[in-house]
């Protein structure tokens, strides 16, 4: 199923996904605005995943401390770095950018987690690192968004171990 919901993705057209990535951006900037988030851990886009940083710009400039994420060691939670749009990038032993130099910080009240499937119980289908899942599973639980496309709902049932996003932001709706 991964396989499929990643070509999916990466067959989406350039154009259709700047769209949507642009109606997923104001409904994040809305919802924000709405709880009063005034931290959030954000994602870099890997593999065609949503591309929000026009958002997180708008974010920062309201005032929104954000972060992202930081692999240290495999088969751990997931660490989160401050992070500023515009500071320069480096790229950890995955492959995925971080800020350089890291400055660690807690792990953010609420978190964007980004999804290549998720299903109408709002599970998400990462691509099989259980990063996330390690993360969540600790105390205090973040609050969790998931950003995916409308397109990779999708029907499969979940894990033990998995645990259900508080809210999914599409192009199309908020779950």
């Amino acid at each position: 199923m991964r396989k499929a919901l990643l070509a999916t993705r990466r067959t989406l057209p350039k154009a259709t996904r700047a769209g949507w990535d642009a109606a997923i951006a104001q409904r994040l900037l809305d919802w924000c605005a709405q709880e009063h988030i005034e931290e959030l851990g954000v994602y870099w886009p890997l593999h065609g995943e949503p591309d929000l940083h026009l958002a997180y710009a708008q974010l920062a400039a309201r005032g929104v401390v954000l972060s992202l994420p930081v692999v240290l060691e495999k088969h751990a939670p997931l660490v989160f770095s401050s992070w500023t749009p515009g500071e320069a990038m480096v790229k950890d032993g995955m492959g995925v950018a971080v800020p350089a130099p890291l400055r660690l910080r807690p792990a953010p009240a609420t978190l964007l987690v980004p999804c290549l499937g998720f299903n109408g119980e709002r599970y998400r289908l990462g691509y099989g690192g259980g990063y996330y899942d390690r993360t969540l599973a600790h105390d205090p639980r973040p609050r969790t968004v998931g950003i995916a496309y409308a397109c990779l709902e999708a029907s499969f049932s979940h894990g033990a171990y998995d645990i259900a996003l508080d809210h999914i932001v599409t192009e199309g709706d908020l779950l």
